[in-house]
């Protein structure tokens, strides 16, 4: 899938639209460490595949926010942005909710809708999307987002 364009109207207009369904992605034992490593967050229920199968999860996990942070890569095959867009940047959230933990080694994609276009004036756009990150093979979600950004067009 790509990236669509469309004109701000008919931005506008596709207001509670489905996006669509991205592709997997894994998140592994080793983006696992390394993002640990990055926000140095060395919980054991992460990084110690030994003490981490003790628990209830039966091994590692991944982090919650390593799950939400892979939303950037997650939407931007099913993203929709106006034409002429010269950038877009976070905005924040309105909810996040972490609903079940992702194994390490375990496979996600993401279900976005487009809830809302607030067109702030003729060069920004503040959107919200809802996202719903699912975790092959399981039915409960890794998580919800209600994800804000602003495009900014030329």
């Amino acid at each position: 899938m790509s990236i669509k364009t469309v004109s701000p109207d008919d931005f506008e207009a596709l207001v509670g639209t489905k996006l669509g369904v991205s592709d997997w992605i894994t998140l592994d034992q080793e983006r696992v460490n390394q993002f640990a490593d990055c926000t140095e967050d060395h919980q054991f229920i992460h990084i110690n595949e030994e003490a981490a199968a003790k628990t209830p999860f039966g091994g590692t996990i991944a982090h919650g926010f390593l799950t939400l942070s892979m939303l950037v890569k997650l939407c931007e095959s099913v993203s929709v942005h106006p034409e002429g867009m010269v950038m877009g940047v976070n905005y924040g959230m309105n909810k996040v909710r972490f609903l079940a933990p992702v194994r390490a080694g375990k496979r996600v994609r993401a279900h976005v809708e487009l809830a809302s276009v607030d067109r702030k004036d003729e060069k920004r756009f503040l959107t919200q999307q809802n996202i719903t990150v699912e975790i092959e093979g399981e039915e409960t979600p890794a998580l919800y987002a209600e994800w804000l950004g602003m495009s900014i067009v030329g």
